[in-house]
């Protein structure tokens, strides 16, 4: 019988994504320090964090589950850690900081067993440049696309994907939250599969 499978997240993101791989899963919260350490880069911040999200979903799922972690980092040349915005003002301030840049996003998944074995770990790179945009056009993709609670302040998956100029990835999933193609490698290194 195939390992109970765990999402250490509550991100509804992350969640519809594993979705789409048709394998039963449950979802926990990996509630770790998420602090940067110092002079850490952008993608060692977002591989160490998914590792311990992961290991931390391990310590707190029951025997013989596989656990996923999974993490990312955003930054470009004008905002160091591009995050969440949180509100709809600091939606807006985002994007239009962002206006003509590019950002780059570390999303970076790992697996790992109850047993405390690390099955894996993945770090995607994939490079966004926001076209130049006016602040009519930003508020007309607010009114129709809040997105306060995505790094960068746009959801590529719909109507923000309208505020590109490019997107350059070797994963599209990786971008809104979770590598798919990686992880659905290392799901079936341990057997799991859709049925």
């Amino acid at each position: 019988m195939p390992a109970p499978l765990v999402l250490a997240s509550v991100s509804r993101y992350k969640a519809a994504l594993l979705e789409r791989l048709a394998i039963p899963f449950q979802t926990l919260d990996a509630d770790i320090d998420e602090s940067p350490l110092h002079d850490e880069a952008p993608e060692a911040l977002a591989l160490r964090l998914a590792v311990e999200k992961a290991r931390e979903g391990a310590r707190r799922s029951a025997p013989g589950s596989l656990v996923i972690g999974a993490d990312q980092v955003a930054t470009s040349d004008v905002i160091r850690f591009v995050g969440k915005p949180g509100s709809l003002e600091a939606n807006h301030r985002q994007l239009m900081t962002l206006s003509g840049h590019e950002v780059i996003f570390h999303t970076a998944v790992a697996l790992e067993s109850t047993e405390g074995t690390s099955l894996g770990a993945y770090l995607d790179t994939t490079t966004v440049r926001f076209r130049r945009l006016t602040s009519a056009e930003v508020d007309a993709y607010l009114r129709v696309e809040p997105s306060p609670d995505c790094a960068g302040g746009c959801k590529v998956e719909g109507l923000g994907i309208t505020l590109l100029q490019y997107v350059h990835s070797e994963d599209p999933t990786a971008l809104i939250g979770l590598p798919l193609i990686a992880l659905s490698k290392m799901l079936r290194d341990q057997g799991l599969s859709a049925d």
